[in-house]
């Protein structure tokens, strides 16, 4: 029946277009997040410039994810898309354009990485929100499970693609970035799918802070989709903080440079294992099964960071451990978009999108700071306990426990809605 599902999801000229310029657009997107901080090191010899340049783009999230998500449910999705992807080609191909006259310049690299950031924002929100009415409420947990295997897939194989790519030449990275941008907008201007129902009660004023609190209004009477968001950002600032620890653990074991991309490619292709069998999960399993199995596997798995003796041992846990997150991942957004009505679907999805990517930029942040302070190892400890108590919290929380699987029925997803309030 899964098989069925997928096969028939293929058949959708729309879905395929939409993951196919996914893909494109994720192998540029991996080649210039490699070549950019290289490119500001070259011109400042300065680690911390070229760590301000990659934090521009998640800044440029934080501040204005909320804003896109307004935008999204009132402007023209597929239009909104359409003209994002012009946008970004037209803003990596002019550094690939500075970089071969030789004249990149850090203003540009600057406005470049905000820029790209509100417009990646953007496209993400209405990609998003967009995506139950390409698939259809049926296929949405397959179409969210293919878009985490791009993704996983794109972890595992794309890092090296980018070394390759920069080798090749330095404005390379930002070419090939800027025509799978082009390629997108192209895929997008094929597809003949509304990526939005028609309202019946639009409003003749735009008023921005009124619809932003009516999409965190309607989002906090969510138990569910609530909580599981509150307990996913508690879980991000495990997991930035996590990024600098495993490299810290790994170069105390003797890593070098290559068994290092090592033990992120073992949890790239966890996560790619974990994608795969996504659809499957989360509609045989219930959504708070899920989640309660994905927090005590972290729980249970984090410790053995410290205690792994080797780079390879490192890249074990780092598969194991990443498995569940995309199953969750799948199963939560397709229960947050199934309940979720579709001029509001935006917002919502801004709102948690925001929440958790700001979790991680403050884990990311804190990182440092507490490997300096409390040393690797007994971060991992505190870490694990972390998760711990989100994993016992999650385990007694009953609304969760009465959680349908994804795709489920509407009358049994108002039956499970209605039993956690």
């Amino acid at each position: 029946m899964n098989t069925l599902r997928g096969s028939g999801l293929f058949r959708n000229r729309d879905f395929s277009l939409l993951l196919g310029g996914q893909l494109v657009s994720a192998i540029g997107d991996q080649a210039h997040f490699m070549a950019l901080p290289l490119i500001v090191l070259a011109l400042t010899g300065s680690p911390t410039q070229a760590g301000l340049v990659l934090g521009l783009g998640t800044f440029s999230f934080l501040t204005f994810g909320l804003v896109a998500g307004a935008l999204v449910d009132r402007w023209d999705r597929k239009t909104t898309m359409i003209w994002c992807e012009l946008g970004r080609a037209a803003l990596t191909g002019g550094v690939a354009v500075a970089l071969w006259l030789n004249t990149p310049t850090l203003p540009q690299l600057y406005a470049t990485a905000v820029l790209t950031g509100i417009l990646t924002t953007l496209f993400r929100v209405a990609n998003t929100a967009a995506l139950p009415n390409v698939v259809g409420p049926r296929q949405l947990s397959a179409a969210l499970g293919y878009s985490q295997s791009v993704a996983g897939a794109v972890g595992v194989f794309g890092a090296s693609l980018a070394g390759v790519l920069y080798a090749a030449g330095r404005t390379v990275p930002f070419a090939v970035n800027a025509a799978s941008f082009a390629v997108s907008a192209v895929s997008l201007c094929l597809m003949r799918a509304r990526f939005q129902v028609d309202r019946q009660d639009v409003r003749t004023t735009f008023r921005l802070t009124t619809e932003i609190r009516e999409g965190l209004g309607w989002l906090w009477r969510q138990p569910v989709v609530r909580f599981l968001t509150l307990v996913s950002a508690a879980d991000k600032l495990r997991y930035g903080a996590g990024y600098l620890l495993i490299i810290t653990l790994a170069r105390q074991v003797g890593a070098s440079p290559l068994w290092i991309g090592v033990v992120f490619g073992g949890a790239a292709a966890g996560s790619l294992a974990g994608a795969l069998v996504s659809d499957r999960a989360a509609r045989r399993f219930p959504l708070g099964r899920i989640a309660v199995v994905m927090l005590w596997l972290e729980a249970l798995m984090f410790p053995l960071y410290a205690l792994a003796p080797s780079p390879l041992v490192l890249a074990a846990v780092a598969a194991a451990e990443s498995l569940a997150a995309p199953v969750h991942t799948v199963a939560l957004t397709t229960h947050q978009l199934a309940i979720t009505p579709d001029e509001l679907r935006g917002r919502a999805t801004s709102a948690v999108s925001t929440l958790t990517t700001g979790a991680l930029s403050v884990g990311t942040l804190a990182g440092g700071a507490l490997i300096t302070t409390l040393g690797a190892k007994p971060l991992v400890w505190l870490c694990g306990a972390w998760l711990l108590v989100l994993a016992l919290l999650t385990t007694a929380n009953r609304a969760v426990r009465q959680a349908p699987p994804a795709g489920a029925p509407p009358q049994q997803q108002a039956a499970g809605l209605a039993s956690g309030n």
